[in-house]
C-alpha cells in the first residue's frame, strides 16, 4: 500500500482546492476511483460521495478536500528523506489518500466497508459546508472524520467558532487640516481592543484581518476588520454574538456587522462504543491513549446528535504553512489504525 499511497498523497497535493474551489480534486478523485467497486456521486453541496447501497450508511467516513491556500500558491510537493513537504501535503492530500486506499484494502479481503465522503468547504469560511450536508442527507449511525496530522490523539471535543467582519465608516478627511475628525481606524482598534478582551485561554477571540484607510495622510472613512472567537461552551459564543451586536461607534461614524459564520462546538461521551472501539484499536497499536479538542468536519455530526470523533493518519508539522511536512514513515500505522477500527465497528451489531 505504501508506495501507491504516497503517490496518491503527491499527486492530490499537486492540485489546488482552495475552500469554494476544489472542483480539480473532486474530478481527480472521480478518475481514480472509476474503476472501484460501489456508486458515486456528487450531493448539491459538491461532496463526493461513495457508497454501497440505498439504507443509511452505520458509519461515514468523511475527509475533506479543501485547503487554507489560495488560488496561486506555488504547490510542488516533494519527498525529502522519509519526509513528505509541500503546502496542503497533511491537511488534507495524505488523509484523503489513506482514505481511498484503507476501503480499497478492505474491499478486496472482501470486508465490509463505510460510506465514504470527500467533502469541500471545511476550510476557513466553508463553515463545514459539506459536512453538514452529508450529516444531513445521510444520517449515519457514526461519524469518523479524518485529518493528515494528529496521529497521536484522538479529536473528541469541537472547537466551535463565531466568525464575524466588524465595519467602521465615516466621511474621512485631511490628517491636519481635519483633525477634529473621527478616524475609522482609531475606531476599529478600540473596538478591537474591546472584543478581544472579551476571551479567555478557554475561549480565545482573535484579530485575524485588519484594513482600511486610504493614505498616511488621510483621516481613514474606511476600516475592517475580521474577527472569531473559539469555544468550546456554546454559551461563550452566544456572549461573542451580543457583544457583536451591541457594537456602537463614537459619534459621527458608523459600526457594521456581518456574521461569516458559525461551527457548533459538541462533545463525545466518553463512554461511546465508537470511542470504546478507538482505544482499544489505539491500545493494540501502542498509540497514546490521549483525548484533545479540535475544529474538524466531527463537529457538523456532534452537532446532530452523532457519535462523532477525529483520527489524524500520520505525525507532521507546519500545519496550514508553505512549509507543511509529514513523516512518511507514520503513514502505515494511521492506514493500520483506520483499517481496523473499521473492521472491528463493521462487525459489530446496528
Amino acid at each position: 500500500m505504501v508506495d501507491g499511497l504516497i503517490e496518491d498523497i503527491l499527486a492530490l497535493a499537486r492540485i489546488p482546492a482552495p475552500t469554494f474551489a476544489e472542483e480539480g480534486r473532486i474530478a481527480w478523485l472521480e478518475a481514480r476511483l472509476a474503476a472501484s467497486p460501489g456508486a458515486r456521486g456528487r450531493d448539491e453541496a459538491g461532496n463526493l460521495i461513495w457508497t454501497w447501497g440505498g439504507s443509511r450508511p452505520r458509519i461515514v467516513v468523511a475527509a475533506h478536500v479543501d485547503t487554507v491556500f489560495p488560488e496561486g500558491t506555488p504547490l510542488e510537493p516533494r519527498r525529502e528523506g522519509d519526509d513528505l513537504v509541500g503546502p496542503g501535503i497533511g491537511d488534507n492530500a495524505a488523509a484523503v489518500a489513506v482514505a481511498i486506499n484503507v476501503i480499497e484494502t478492505l474491499l478486496a479481503s472482501g470486508r465490509p466497508a463505510p460510506a465514504v465522503a470527500f467533502t469541500v468547504a471545511e476550510e476557513g469560511l466553508g463553515n463545514l459546508r459539506g459536512a453538514r450536508a452529508v450529516c444531513e442527507a445521510l444520517r449515519p449511525e457514526a461519524f469518523v472524520a479524518l485529518e493528515g496530522h494528529g496521529l497521536d490523539e484522538v479529536v473528541v471535543d469541537a472547537v466551535g467558532s463565531l466568525r464575524a467582519r466588524v465595519t467602521v465608516v465615516g466621511p474621512g478627511g485631511h490628517s491636519w487640516r481635519d483633525r477634529d475628525a473621527p478616524s475609522a481606524i482609531h475606531a476599529l482598534f478600540r473596538l478591537a481592543d474591546t472584543l478581544v478582551e472579551l476571551g479567555d485561554r478557554d475561549a480565545p477571540v482573535n484579530a485575524g484581518l485588519v484594513s482600511g484607510g486610504r493614505s498616511v495622510n488621510t483621516i481613514a472613512d474606511h476600516a475592517e476588520l475580521v474577527v472569531e472567537r473559539r469555544a468550546l461552551d456554546e454559551s461563550k459564543l452566544d456572549e461573542f454574538a451580543s457583544a457583536l451586536e451591541n457594537l456602537e461607534a463614537p459619534p459621527g461614524l458608523r459600526v457594521l456587522v456581518e456574521a461569516l459564520g458559525r461551527r457548533p462546538s459538541g462533545r463525545l461521551a466518553r463512554d461511546a462504543p465508537l470511542l470504546a472501539t478507538v482505544r482499544a484499536v489505539r491500545g493494540d497499536l501502542g498509540l497514546p491513549d490521549r483525548l484533545g479538542a479540535g475544529s474538524t468536519d466531527a463537529n457538523a455530526a456532534l452537532a446532530r446528535g452523532i457519535p462523532s470523533l477525529a483520527l489524524g493518519v500520520a505525525r507532521g508539522s507546519g500545519m496550514h504553512s508553505v512549509h507543511e511536512r509529514i513523516d512518511g514513515t507514520s503513514l502505515p500505522l494511521g492506514a493500520g489504525q483506520l483499517e481496523e477500527v473499521l473492521r472491528r465497528l463493521l462487525k459489530q451489531p446496528a
